[in-house]
């Protein structure tokens, strides 16, 4: 019997909402900062299901994903279709002047023992690897602001 484990981490990052909402949403980009993620594929015809591949410690997982709801610069939702069980979304908060706080949210099924491991250290080695993927986010953000920003100077 399988259970769900949730955590959720966000980010400040001192650019425009819109592209915070334009980086995230190139998912192939993703394992530029995701340090768990090797890869991501979006098909071709039908661009709303992607293949994602996770590799860390010699484990790996595949799935295949669809996106089941998105909100343009506010909300992706998605929920694995096929693989390793797993939902989530990502929210984009305007905070004006400048700053996004990017919220992600991770779900994914494990078998009910995990669940109870999870109290112990599972729970905290994810959302502290999420967390450094948030940051490690926040810094391909700026530079890809700054490169854009140097592009569009004289």
């Amino acid at each position: 019997m399988s259970e769900w484990l949730d955590h959720s981490v966000f980010v400040e990052v001192e650019i425009p909402v819109q592209l915070a909402w334009e980086l995230w949403s190139d998912l192939e980009q993703m394992p530029r900062w995701m340090k768990w993620i090797e890869s991501v594929t979006v098909l071709a015809d039908t661009p709303e299901l992607s293949r994602w591949k996770l590799a860390s410690g010699g484990l790996e997982f595949s799935w295949l994903s669809r996106i089941t709801r998105l909100v343009p610069e506010q909300l992706i939702q998605w929920e694995s279709v096929d693989g390793l069980p797993n939902r989530g979304g990502i929210r984009f908060y305007d905070r004006q002047e400048g700053t996004t706080t990017v919220k992600l949210t991770v779900s994914y099924a494990v078998p009910a023992i995990i669940k109870w491991m999870d109290n112990l250290f599972l729970g905290r080695i994810v959302e502290s690897t999420i967390q450094a993927d948030m940051n490690r986010f926040r810094d391909y953000a700026l530079a890809a602001q700054a490169k854009q920003q140097s592009s569009e100077t004289p």
